[in-house]
């Protein structure tokens, strides 16, 4: 399968690095223009992605399908390709909760089409070391070959559909979970006006810490979709019959950012927590409030 043709869903930065990950391991990577804007379509020819017409196309011509889309988008996509009468294989590799990749295994279920459960840990593939696919299904051995030498190591774990998804839930809980409550704290204590001696205890007690906090800014542009992933993560937690609400939080704090940055890209730390602390209509939050 190292040579296959793989139809990509959809080529953001992510699932365009993914795509050059397959083209180098000898793999024909195709993403559907239809619907691209110009900077998507750029993106997709960089990366040596070759263009089809259409969903409809692309999973004709592909002999994997592999979905790399935003987590809320998932199922809509998943339908989607099955209305096009696809077979083969279909990766479910995006940020989702195991009862979700479950979900779309049981809409392939019928249909002749193998499910392979897919979770990306890391950033975006540019180079060796940064990321790891993980899969599990029965075929994930044999999908794990379609990237074998390139940028993207591709592991393969026991434990059917919803094993990778757990993984990559269980990863992001902790790398994104402790962002969001890094920013609320740093909101919180600026809220109260000890922003400066929090950060100077910080200093000498937890020095590594300063450096995520004075990352934060840079979060903006991806908290669209962190926002839909805390949801994932928390039905994730549910599922297994824990506490839900610390990823619920961290999913209304998300969707917050991502309003602070479709207006700008806050360059101050300060601004960021002042504007985090506002409620959706631009108000001081009224939780807990009198």
């Amino acid at each position: 399968m190292s040579h296959a043709t793989i139809g990509l869903i959809s080529p953001g930065e992510m699932g365009a690095a993914v795509g050059a990950c397959g083209v180098a391991a000898g793999s024909r990577v195709c993403f559907a223009v239809a619907g691209r804007s110009a900077a998507t379509r750029e993106r997709a020819r960089a990366a040596g992605l070759a263009e089809v017409a259409d969903l409809a196309e692309l999973t004709r011509v592909s002999d994997t399908v592999l979905s790399v889309c935003p987590p809320s988008a998932a199922l809509e996509v998943a339908r989607a390709v099955l209305d096009c009468g696809p077979s083969g294989v279909y990766v479910e590799a995006n940020a989702v909760s195991p009862s979700t990749a479950r979900e779309v295994a049981a809409l392939f279920a019928g249909a002749g089409v193998s499910l392979v459960d897919g979770g990306i840990v890391g950033p975006p593939p540019t180079r060796a070391g940064l990321a790891r696919l993980y899969l599990s299904g029965d075929r994930a051995a044999e999908l794990a070959g379609c990237f074998a030498g390139s940028f993207l190591e591709a592991i393969p774990i026991e434990g059917g559909v919803g094993a990778a998804s757990a993984l990559k839930m269980g990863y992001a809980a902790w790398t994104k979970g402790t962002t969001a409550l890094l920013a609320a704290i740093q909101a919180t204590a600026l809220a109260e006006g000890v922003g400066d001696a929090l950060r100077a205890e910080w200093q000498r007690s937890i020095p590594d810490l300063l450096r995520r906090l004075d990352s934060l800014p840079g979060v903006g542009r991806k908290a669209w979709r962190f926002e839909g992933e805390m949801h994932e993560i928390a039905d994730t937690f549910r599922d297994a019959g824990l506490p839900e609400g610390f990823h619920r939080a961290a999913a209304e704090l998300f969707g917050r950012w991502a309003r602070v940055h479709a207006d700008r890209e806050p360059s101050e730390l300060e601004v960021l927590a002042a504007e985090l602390a506002r409620g959706p209509n631009g108000n001081p939050d009224e939780t807990g409030a009198s």
